[in-house]
């Protein structure tokens, strides 16, 4: 089973690009992110029409996330438990039935921008959260995941000029501490589990020719439960996207399960 995540940017902009890249890597499930959009206003049929069943939790203009999968889904939901004043759309959940049942969790976590600061109060709070529906998951004790643009720089590794995010939300101590505190849960990060080393990124800002330059960061993430885990075969990041026409800023990140 090949289960990707993608931040599109926008799914109105992006729509060629996301098509066509599902019809080449043929993704059994697709989670996205940021497809500002409402939910009404989706583009449901293109992906039907690709063979997808498509749930969304969208927001208009800003956020949103979204899951699209060629097998069948259950018990959908939507919103991250613990806080019910939170409007801001964010996570999706359902459980896909492939050989095995596995339950997927799209996020789009805060970007905490500036920091210190509201926003990144809002990031910490949030995450705090995301670690409380993790235990939830462990604790349920089947092959789970939490993928999607985390909005966390782990490792120094994970940017070619770390120095530059210092002080920037994405990488700043209490961010990558609290991501640390989810993972050390018991999780396994898997492109980590599979690669190692520097010069691998997720992200390229499309100022001051980051993708030509390589000046880029590693922010989208694979988090999986041991049972999980234990079925990981791989996982790769289609970086070549990037260069492609009217990108998104994110490249789709996809794991291969042997279920």
């Amino acid at each position: 089973m090949i289960i990707a995540t993608f931040n599109i940017n926008g799914i109105k902009a992006r729509v060629n690009a996301l098509t066509d890249w599902l019809k080449e890597r043929q993704p059994d499930v697709a989670l996205l992110q940021e497809i500002k959009s409402v939910d009404e206003a989706f583009p449901r049929e293109i992906f039907e029409d690709l063979g997808y069943q498509v749930e969304t939790h969208g927001q208009k203009s800003f956020n949103g996330v979204a899951i699209l999968s060629k097998l069948p889904l259950e018990d959908v939901t939507r919103g991250l438990p613990g806080d019910d004043s939170d409007e801001q759309a964010r996570w999706i959940e359902a459980t896909v039935v492939g050989r095995q049942a596995i339950r997927l969790c799209g996020l789009y976590l805060p970007n905490g921008n500036p920091a210190p600061g509201p926003k990144y109060d809002y990031k910490l709070a949030w995450m705090e959260r995301l670690r409380r529906r993790a235990e939830a998951l462990l604790a349920e004790e089947m092959p789970a995941l939490m993928a999607g643009d985390y909005n966390i720089i782990p490792q120094p590794e994970d940017a070619k000029r770390p120095e530059a995010w210092e002080d920037d939300a994405l990488f700043r101590p209490e961010s990558r501490a609290a991501y640390r505190r989810i993972l050390n849960l018991g999780f396994t990060e898997a492109f980590r589990a599979r690669v190692q080393g520097p010069d691998h990124y997720s992200f390229w800002d499309y100022q001051a020719g980051a993708w030509n330059r390589n000046d880029g960061i590693r922010i989208d993430h694979f988090l999986l439960t041991p049972q999980c885990a234990d079925l990981l075969q791989d996982c790769r990041i289609d970086s070549e996207i990037r260069g492609r026409e009217k990108p998104s800023d994110h490249v789709p990140v996809w794991i291969d399960l042997a279920a």
